[in-house]
């Protein structure tokens, strides 16, 4: 069994639903000490994060990732149990194993493997990881360590994600950029009442309805050449007591806009509002802004570096996407870091069965340290 595959089923058999890390930090940071680097543990509430550095003076390359995982569902559902590793048709299942415990084990196999051969390696490499990536604040992972950077005036000039990007086969697709996210709680008040007697209530759902219509039909922007047009949802919409006779007092709505750099977070919450304004409603809106966009323009040294490794090695030209949710790396691309995300197919995450690829997963070490010698090893 390779380096990378045995490392991987040691990390998915610990049982780390967010924010439990449950020993996978402690493990990688064992194997990495004895390789040189330098640990540092960032605890902060029940999170755990690590950071290992190894080199001198010069510009710093980070791999980040995450090693806690979401929960499996019902285990009589897997074909074996989530947290046992299992090697079957070529593929490795558990829980982790793409999302994202086989890259983290590329990424701290390829970091070995890259001082041991340039010991006295240019600039620094590092290894970034949260317990916290998958929960629904990130209030204590990788957004926390970014703050610790900034305050002690710490940079990471290149940043490396190793989320699943791929669409069908390993390199078809890198992320160069995310959208941002910022979600919204409104609340619309109401006169709570008998259904029979509507003159004496006031329904909120009523009221929001020519409200909603508007904001969904609303153009927020066209996009631009690396972004789509920004996107208004609302995921959900509560309201009611229950009862069929009862007209409700209050309604509450969760919104969420994903928007690129087209738009601006202040303009969108300004604009949101005064369409909730012109509809005469009682509401209060609480906004939380969870990630700005972010975007490693054509060029940049990093995102050429990873094309050309891809193209290299994989054999193929990577399709180069702003697309899908939000990472880890909206917050360290405000550090000033060129950021890009490459990782294996993303077919089976989040899912029952979750797999990776054992080749494609005995690979991409080589992909991650081809990274690292192009950057800082000529």
């Amino acid at each position: 069994m390779s380096d990378v595959l045995a490392l991987a089923c040691e990390l998915i058999r610990r049982r780390s639903v967010t924010p439990d890390d449950a020993g996978c930090q402690a493990l990688l940071a064992e194997r990495l000490q004895r390789a040189g680097f330098r640990v540092e543990h960032l605890r902060h509430g029940e999170v755990d994060n690590l950071w290992a550095v190894h080199g001198s003076d010069g510009p710093t390359l980070a791999f980040l990732g995450h090693t806690d995982v979401v929960p499996s569902g019902p285990e009589a559902a897997w074909r074996s149990l989530p947290f046992e590793p299992t090697l079957e048709d070529g593929r490795l299942y558990g829980r982790g194993a793409a999302d994202m415990k086989g890259a983290v084990a590329a990424m701290a196999v390829a970091l070995e493997r890259f001082v041991a051969a340039h010991p006295g390696h240019p600039g620094h490499v590092a290894l970034l990881l949260t317990s916290d990536e998958e929960g629904p604040t990130n209030l204590d992972g990788v957004r926390k360590v970014a703050e610790t950077f900034r305050a002690r005036g710490e940079r990471i000039d290149w940043c490396v994600v190793g989320e699943p990007s791929a669409k069908a086969t390993l390199g078809d697709l890198i992320r160069v950029g995310r959208r941002g996210s910022l979600s919204g709680t409104l609340t619309v008040r109401g006169v709570q009442g008998h259904v029979a007697y509507p003159e004496k209530a006031l329904n909120p759902i009523h009221a929001f309805a020519p409200a909603l219509a508007e904001l969904a039909a609303e153009r927020w922007d066209e996009g631009n050449a690396d972004f789509p047009p920004t996107s208004f949802q609302v995921s959900n919409l509560n309201a009611g007591t229950g009862a069929n006779n009862v007209i409700p007092g209050e309604l509450v709505a969760l919104v969420n806009f994903r928007y690129c750099t087209a738009s601006r977070a202040e303009d969108l919450r300004e604009r949101a509002e005064a369409i909730l304004r012109r509809h005469g409603l009682a509401f209060s809106l609480e906004w939380n802004l969870s990630g700005e966009p972010f975007l490693t323009p054509p060029g940049g040294r990093l995102r050429e570096t990873v094309v050309g490794v891809c193209r290299d090695l994989c054999g193929r030209e990577p399709e180069q996407s702003t697309g899908g949710g939000t990472s880890d790396g909206r917050f360290i691309a405000p550090l000033g870091a060129e950021v890009v995300e490459l990782g294996p197919v993303n077919a089976s995450i989040h899912k029952v069965d979750e797999w990776v690829d054992v080749a494609e997963l005995q690979r991409l070490p080589g992909l991650y340290l081809a990274i690292c010698e192009r950057l800082l090893a000529g």
